[in-house]
């Protein structure tokens, strides 16, 4: 079995629950509390998957500590001008 995410037009939804009716056999819904509570849950999760990779390959550009605050010190302070 195959699991997909759908969308469904709000007018077309019972038509819909009726085809799954009478398919159950072949079709199970769930609901995905993950989605229920974070609509972008599953693209966020694939770009921290990829950015933590990219991280441990040193594919991705880091600075220090120091560098970084020192840079947001740099940016606060043209704010305050």
């Amino acid at each position: 079995m195959k699991t997909s995410s759908i969308q469904v037009e709000d007018s077309f939804m019972q038509k819909f629950l009726n085809f799954v009716a009478n398919h159950q056999e072949n079709i199970a819904i769930t609901k995905d509390s993950n989605l229920e509570l974070d609509p972008y849950f599953y693209e966020r999760q694939k770009q921290l998957q990829q950015d933590l990779k990219e991280v441990e390959s040193s594919q991705a550009e880091m600075i220090s500590h120091n560098e970084l605050w020192s840079n947001i010190n740099k940016h606060l302070q043209t704010l305050n001008k």
